[in-house]
């Protein structure tokens, strides 16, 4: 297991608060991880995959975006957005603060949902995108698609069920 430890960086509005994850063997490279509208940075599948790219030399933050920092519990609300969008710009930029080279961003669920259409608008600020179980429509509403931003979408992304499907794992 990697070394972790608590990081809150509140010289930014909103404040970037999470846990990092330090390689054994840096290969310079980051990885900001965010959790979905019902979990916060604690879930098991952040810590597991935080410890498992830490392994392979990747300095890892997961961090709690604004809307779980100002409440334990309950879903995101739509019209504040925007704000968990600029808690990610600022994770980021905690990160290059840090000396990290390549920043990638990913994320479940709706976490990585505010990573794509954040990248959407702002093509440069990482240099892909990790996307965990990505929210096509809302809970029980598959009428209503949520990828009106993806044509925009300019950084490489992963998914991983196009991981399952490239390795075999799942056929088309």
């Amino acid at each position: 297991m990697q070394p972790t430890s608590a990081l809150f960086d509140d010289s930014l509005d909103p404040a970037v608060r999470g846990f990092l994850h330090s390689p054994a063997n840096p290969n310079g490279d980051a990885l900001i991880l965010t959790h979905g509208a019902g979990s916060d940075c604690t879930s098991p599948l952040l810590v597991a995959l935080g410890e498992a790219l830490a392994g392979h030399g990747y300095t890892v933050l997961r961090c709690d975006l604004p809307f779980r920092q100002e409440r334990r519990t309950g879903p995101p609300f739509p019209r504040q957005a925007e704000r968990d969008r600029a808690g990610l710009r600022n994770a980021v930029a905690v990160m290059r603060k840090s000396g990290a080279g390549r920043i990638f961003l990913g994320g479940h669920s709706y976490g990585g949902r505010q990573a794509t259409m954040l990248c959407a608008a702002e093509p440069a600020l990482a240099s892909g995108l990790l996307l965990l179980s990505y929210p096509l429509h809302p809970p029980r509403k598959p009428e209503q698609l949520r990828i009106q931003h993806l044509p925009n979408l300019r950084t490489p992304a992963c998914s991983c069920m196009e991981r399952a499907i490239r390795s075999g794992a799942l056929k088309r």
